[in-house]
């Protein structure tokens, strides 16, 4: 167990999270994703968490492996063409995860979702969160567009708005 990390977990604070992702951030996000479904069939999903639970935590749960479980929470498995692709940030490591459906596992490389995931983690280093899942928002899109174009009368299946949890 890393003591750092333990300690930037346990003074992230709700208004941690609140200074980064204020509510026109949030509302920026909801709008990019918004325009993203407009443009694929993939369904896109941002969730950002300030630290892990303490139980999470003291079993030093990497940020992946909790990726994976809000995933599973949030429902982003739960689409008719398996194309759901959250991209999770836990704030208190600054670390992006992206977890995509099996549709689109198979499409995308991981190299390319790693490279997504290390330009937003820049962005966020500099403070400039709401640039960086913005611009990961667009790069999600393009890979979707090129693997899951858009067709006609088609609606999205998981909400636009961004999780806070």
């Amino acid at each position: 167990m890393d003591p750092n990390r333990v300690i930037r977990h346990l003074f992230m604070s709700r208004w941690h999270v609140n200074v980064a992702f204020p509510p026109r951030t949030l509302q920026a996000i909801e709008k990019v994703v918004q325009e993203s479904h407009r443009g694929h069939i993939g369904q896109v999903r941002f969730a950002v968490e300030g630290a892990l639970p303490i139980g999470a935590l003291l079993k030093s749960v990497a940020a992946r492996e909790r990726a994976i479980d809000v995933f599973s929470e949030l429902r982003v498995w739960d689409t008719e063409h398996n194309n759901g692709v959250l991209i999770y940030l836990l704030l208190a490591d600054r670390d992006v995860e992206i977890v995509a459906d099996r549709g689109v596992h198979a499409r995308v490389h991981a190299a390319e979702w790693e490279s997504i995931c290390q330009s937003m983690e820049a962005e966020f280093r500099l403070g400039r969160y709401e640039a960086g899942v913005l611009r990961g928002v667009e790069q999600v899109t393009e890979l979707l567009k090129r693997d899951f174009p858009a067709q006609p009368e088609r609606h999205s299946e998981l909400p636009s708005e961004p999780a806070v949890l």
